[in-house]
C-alpha cells in the first residue's frame, strides 16, 4: 500500500501538469492577434495620419475595435479612443519625440479580449535646443494673426526662421510674409479670414522652421476663438446730459455688435478710479459734479457666448470732460506761495526778536556798575588840581600869542599911514 501510494502521487502530479498546460494552450489560442502594418502619414504641416490593418482570424460574433493613445517623451497625453476606423488623424509634435500605440479588442457577450500594443513612432528632427521657443498667436479683430516667437538657446544668430500656417479650406500650407525682429524676439503678421459660408471657425495650424534641417520645427495647433482680441475703441461723444455724463465709442466693425462688451473706467480730481462693465458701445454716468474735471478709458472684451478668448483690447485714450485748471495760474501758485511763506516767516522772526526785547530788556552787569561807581571815587584831588593848573597854564600861553600879533602887527599899520602922508 505505501508502494502503491507513493506511486500515485507523482502520477496525481503528471496529471496536473498536463492539465495545467492544456489550459495555457487552450488560453493561447484564444488570444486576440493586434493590429498589423502601423504606419503614418503627414496630412498637412501639423497634422498626421494614422493607419493599420485589422487583425486576421476574427469569430463572426466578436464586436471588433481599436484603442489608441499618444505618448509624448513617454508621456501618456491622456487622448485614448475606441473606434472601429481603421485611422486616427492627430496634430504632430515635430520637436519631441511622439509615439503612436493601438491594438485590438473584442467585445462578445461572454467577456473582452484585448489584444498587445502595437507601437510606432515620429522621431524629433535637427538639433536639439534650436526649435522657436515661447510661440504665442493672437488674432487681432478677426482681421489678421500675429504670431511671435524667440530663436532656440542653441540657434546661431543668423537663423532664419519660416512660419508656415494652414487651416480646413485652404488647398494647401501658405507662408507668412510679414516678419520682423525686435530685442531679438522675431514675429510675423498675416491676413486670416474664413469664408462666410464656413459654421464655426475650423483649427489653424502654425509650423515655424528652418530651411536646413538642423534647425527643429515646431508645430501648434490652436482652435482661433481662444486667440480673438478686440481693435481698440476710441471715444466719439462726450457730453453733459441731466445733471450727467453721456460717453459714445466706436465699434469693432468686423466682430458683431453682440458678441462684444465693454469696460469703462473713469476719474474726476480726486483721482479715484471707479470701473463699470457696459453691453452696448455707449454708457451715462449719473449726478456728477459739474466743477470737476472727468477722464474716462474704455476697452472692448470678447463675450464667450461667440468666443473662448481671453484677449481684451487695449484702453482707449484718455478723453476729458470738465473745467481744466489754467496751467499758468497753476505756475504763479506754486511760485507765490512759498514766497508768501518765506516773508512771513521773516517778519515774524523779526517781531519775535524786537518783542522779546521789550518783553526782556538786557541785564545790567553788576561789576560794571561797581567798576564806575567806586572809579570816580578813588579819583586823585591833586591830580584833578594838577590838571586845572595846567590847562590855566595852557588858557595863558594862548592869550600871550594872540597879544603878540596884535603888537607885530601894529607897527605895520603905523608906517603905512606915513606913506599916505
Amino acid at each position: 500500500m505505501e508502494r502503491g501510494g507513493s506511486f500515485g502521487a507523482p502520477l496525481r502530479c503528471r496529471l496536473l501538469l498536463l492539465a495545467a498546460c492544456w489550459v495555457v494552450a487552450a488560453a493561447g489560442e484564444n488570444i486576440l492577434p493586434p493590429p498589423s502594418n502601423l504606419n503614418y502619414s503627414f496630412i498637412q504641416i501639423c497634422t498626421l495620419n494614422w493607419t493599420w490593418n485589422p487583425p486576421e482570424n476574427i469569430s463572426s460574433s466578436c464586436d471588433l475595435k481599436y484603442s489608441s493613445d499618444i505618448l509624448i517623451d513617454e508621456v501618456s497625453q491622456h487622448k485614448n479612443e475606441w473606434r472601429k476606423s481603421l485611422f486616427r488623424i492627430t496634430d504632430t509634435v515635430l520637436n519631441k519625440e511622439m509615439r503612436f500605440k493601438v491594438r485590438s479588442e473584442c467585445k462578445s457577450s461572454n467577456a473582452t479580449d484585448h489584444s498587445r500594443w502595437v507601437e510606432t513612432s515620429v522621431p524629433p528632427k535637427g538639433i536639439p535646443g534650436t526649435a522657436a521657443v515661447g510661440l504665442s498667436c493672437v488674432w487681432h479683430n478677426l482681421e489678421y494673426m500675429l504670431c511671435k516667437w524667440r530663436p532656440g538657446e542653441n540657434a546661431s544668430s543668423d537663423t532664419n526662421y519660416t512660419l508656415y500656417y494652414w487651416f480646413d479650406g485652404l488647398e494647401r500650407h501658405k507662408e507668412c510674409r510679414n516678419y520682423s525682429v525686435s530685442q531679438g524676439s522675431f514675429e510675423c503678421a498675416f491676413n486670416l479670414t474664413f469664408p462666410q459660408a464656413a459654421s464655426g471657425y475650423p483649427p489653424i495650424s502654425v509650423l515655424i522652421r528652418d530651411d536646413s534641417e538642423k534647425i527643429m520645427p515646431v508645430c501648434v495647433t490652436e482652435n482661433p476663438t481662444t486667440l480673438v482680441k478686440p481693435a481698440t475703441p476710441k471715444i466719439v461723444k462726450l457730453s453733459y446730459v441731466n445733471n450727467g455724463i453721456y460717453l459714445q465709442w466706436s465699434e469693432s466693425g468686423t466682430i458683431p455688435a453682440n458678441c462684444l462688451s465693454y469696460e469703462v473706467k473713469y476719474h474726476n480730481g480726486d483721482l479715484t478710479t471707479q470701473t463699470i462693465q457696459v453691453e452696448f458701445n455707449s454708457a451715462s454716468i449719473p449726478n456728477v459734479d459739474p466743477n470737476s474735471k472727468y477722464t474716462f478709458q474704455v476697452r472692448a472684451q470678447p463675450k464667450v457666448d461667440c468666443y473662448s478668448s481671453k484677449f481684451c483690447s487695449e484702453w482707449s485714450e484718455e478723453k476729458s470732460i470738465g473745467e481744466n485748471p489754467n496751467p499758468a495760474f497753476n505756475l504763479l501758485l506754486i511760485i507765490t506761495i512759498p514766497l508768501i511763506v518765506t516773508v512771513s516767516t521773516i517778519i515774524l522772526l523779526v517781531y519775535l526778536k524786537r518783542l522779546k526785547i521789550l518783553l526782556l530788556p538786557p541785564i545790567p552787569d553788576p561789576r560794571e556798575i561797581l567798576k564806575r561807581m567806586f572809579g570816580e571815587q578813588n579819583e586823585d584831588p591833586q591830580s584833578c588840581a594838577k590838571e586845572d593848573y595846567m590847562n590855566g597854564y595852557d588858557k595863558l600861553i594862548k592869550e600871550e600869542e594872540i597879544h603878540s600879533l596884535i603888537l607885530i602887527e601894529t607897527p605895520e599899520s603905523s608906517n603905512s599911514e606915513k606913506e599916505h602922508r
